[in-house]
């Protein structure tokens, strides 16, 4: 028997907020998190802007200097989810079927990174640090969750780029689902505010060179001219419906669909027919059981690249119409693109915009683009029931991902 899966706790670190309502209060008032970078010297950049966490203290000194940035926020969020959730593994969630699905885009490639230049410098490989290879590898976040946790389930580091979130917590969704969990503290984490990480990115020419805070990263305008990235982590506690009840929980909403597929067309391209994204969003749809009639908003990739945006936006029109009158914004205008951290960051605003009847806007929409002709929710966000939410995620490497979250209902 298949078991409902509802979401009963929720944790952010982002550039916009390091708690979910500073967040959430950032998105609902179109605020972004977009200035220029201090996380390296910009000299000889083509890219200085950037969405990074700000004022963020991970609090135990000793212990930050044994986890690489993005772990940090990992955790940082972690807590907060079981924090808002109020699970404890061996009081009210038995520790064999509590699991993790915690992924990241990249890893630790800052400290991988740093440690490469001071091996470099000092002439003598021996000078790596002992701690490298637990602080750079993926599955460290799902590692370090675990074991803070007393989580002895499955502990999963899935690794798909930008669509890393998304498949973290449809992963997690199914599990439950299922019957092999109970509870799963989905999410994901990214951090690569580093010179030549960064450096890669922006050679690519996948990222916006522009220096006004406000015209750099513009989904759906015609002026755009690639994404912001950004940085920090977001995990959601998801659990078995009787199992939230039996113990009270406060329940969030309910995730009822998830469709992945890959293109198989572009390492970095999303396929221009906008098919594989499609069909994630209709083997979305068939797992939940509606139409896309159902979906009152859809939080879109929406990076702000000239492929992404139409690429996205054909795929949209495949399933609904070309005429549909469905809401679809890009949070990402005002958080950045957080890489692997996207997806379930976008959980959360889906989730929120629920339980607040809240459409998030497309901020710094001012020239759209006449070949884009969706509701894209520019620049002022609008109070509206919200009952079921559409997420989608498209990854380097051709990943497809679209998870749907329904209001909670008896």
């Amino acid at each position: 028997m298949e078991k409902r899966v509802v979401i009963t706790g929720l944790g952010v670190v982002s550039p916009v907020g390091n708690t979910v309502e500073e967040m959430w209060d950032s998105i609902r008032n179109g605020r972004h998190g977009i200035a220029q970078i201090t996380s390296f010297d910009l000299e000889g950049h083509k890219v200085t802007m950037g969405a990074e966490v700000k004022n963020y203290d991970y609090g135990d000194k000793k212990a930050a200097r044994r986890l690489d940035i993005a772990d940090q926020f990992a955790l940082t969020a972690a807590r907060e989810a079981i924090e808002d959730s109020g699970i404890s593994s061996g009081e009210n969630v038995d520790p064999d079927r509590f699991s993790v699905y915690g992924g990241t885009g990249i890893g630790g490639m800052r400290t991988l990174e740093s440690e490469v230049t001071k091996c470099v410098r000092k002439d003598k490989l021996a000078r790596a640090s002992a701690l490298l290879i637990p602080m750079v590898m993926p599955n460290a976040v799902s590692g370090n969750i675990s074991m803070e946790f007393n989580a002895k389930g499955a502990s999963m580091g899935i690794v798909s780029a930008c669509a890393t979130g998304t498949h973290c917590v449809g992963e997690a969704f199914r599990n439950i689902k299922h019957g092999y969990s109970d509870v799963v503290l989905a999410g994901s984490t990214e951090s690569v505010f580093s010179p030549v990480c960064f450096s890669g990115f922006s050679n690519m020419t996948a990222m916006s060179t522009k220096t006004d805070p406000d015209r750099c990263s513009i989904p759906f305008d015609v002026e755009r001219d690639g994404f912001i990235l950004g940085e920090g982590a977001a995990f959601l506690v998801l659990e078995e419906l009787e199992h939230a009840l039996n113990r009270g929980a406060k329940i969030y909403g309910e995730v009822i669909g998830y469709g992945a597929t890959s293109d198989a067309y572009h390492i970095t391209s999303p396929a221009p027919d906008g098919e594989g994204a499609a069909k994630a969003i209709r083997l979305a749809l068939q797992e939940a059981g509606i139409t896309p009639d159902d979906i009152d908003y859809i939080n879109a990739h929406g990076t702000g690249t000239p492929y992404n945006d139409a690429f996205e936006t054909i795929a949209v029109k495949k399933v609904f119409g070309e005429n549909t009158k469905v809401p679809m914004s890009s949070t990402k205008s005002m958080t950045g693109h957080l890489l692997g951290a996207a997806g379930s960051l976008e959980a959360v605003i889906c989730t929120k915009a629920i339980t607040e009847s809240f459409i998030p806007p497309t901020i710094g929409l001012q020239k759209p683009d006449p070949e884009l002709d969706l509701d894209y929710v520019p620049n002022v966000g609008r109070d509206a029931e919200i009952k079921c939410t559409l997420s989608n995620s498209l990854g380097f490497g051709g990943h497809n991902a679209t998870l749907i979250i329904r209001k909670y209902e008896d």
